[in-house]
């Protein structure tokens, strides 16, 4: 009987092991991520932001985090990347937890050859994840280079799922900048021409989800550190908005289907919802 139970136990380890490795290499499994914007302060509401982060991912196992930029404020230092990065996420980059940044206009330059940002050197990148291709892109200066480079990736991309990521928002309701319409010409006619389902932004610091503009929705999270509390003046193109703390996003992408949570540093959901795929047919 103890010779049956120990095989027993070893085949279900077996069988265990095996549906995980199945589910870490299947291209259709569900991919969740988190988003973070304007977070780099150093101060207290970022690490709490941070605490409330590491705790999320107990229960929603998200594999890396999205920056929206401005991941840095003041001084950047080498010290710097320890207050202001390394501490207040201290607990996901044990657990290997990878982040993906944006440049803001707050960020030098150089930032991008931060290890920890995951830029390789590059002012915008792109990588792919299962089933979806992030296009990461640099809109403090959206030269004639960067532009064709967006074109290419775009159109030569067969992922399913196209995200642009970036720092100025193409559409806004907050009162300190509004929307980037210049990079909205540029820029928008590619997303919709190739098939972009979702845009993240931050720059400015509230949370705000607009309806679809042009069959694209667009996230602004740039309240993950810095706060601007009464900014938002929400129009008819606002979906969802949020100026009262601290936010983060949590997001999973499964089939057609994104589904989103925003929550605050103390944990309230101050928004939710599904997107879908944008078809290209």
């Amino acid at each position: 009987m103890r010779k049956l139970m120990t095989l027993l136990l070893v085949w279900v380890a077996a069988t265990t092991l095996s549906a995980t490795q199945a589910l870490q290499s299947d291209p259709s499994s569900s991919l969740k991520f988190a988003v973070i914007g304007d977070a780099g302060t150093g101060r207290t509401p970022q690490y709490e932001v941070g605490e409330r982060l590491a705790a999320a991912r107990e229960t929603f196992p998200f594999e890396f985090v999205l920056m929206t930029g401005d991941n840095m404020y003041g001084s950047q230092t080498p010290k710097d990347f320890v207050v202001k990065f390394e501490r207040p996420y201290a607990a996901l980059l044990k657990a290997g937890v990878p982040f993906f940044a944006a440049l803001g206009n707050h960020d030098n330059q150089s930032n991008r050859f931060y290890e920890g940002f995951n830029m390789r050197g590059e002012r915008y990148y792109t990588h792919v994840v299962r089933q979806v291709r992030f296009v990461i892109l640099d809109t403090n200066l959206m030269d004639a280079p960067q532009l064709k480079w967006v074109e290419t990736v775009l159109s030569q991309s067969s992922e399913p799922w196209k995200i642009v990521v970036f720092h100025h928002p193409l559409y806004s309701n907050a009162r300190r900048h509004g929307p980037n319409v210049q990079l909205r010409v540029v820029l928008e006619p590619l997303f919709v021409r190739y098939g972009v389902s979702v845009g993240f932004a931050g720059h400015e610091h509230v949370y705000e989800r607009l309806k679809p503009q042009k069959g694209i929705t667009y996230f602004t999270e740039g309240s993950s550190g810095q706060l601007r509390k009464g900014d938002m003046q929400p129009s008819d193109e606002t979906a969802a908005s949020f100026d009262q703390d601290q936010t983060f996003m949590l997001v999973e992408i499964a089939g057609d289907r994104m589904t989103f949570r925003t929550l605050s540093r103390v944990g309230q959901v101050v928004d939710s919802g599904v997107v879908m795929r944008r078809s290209t047919n």
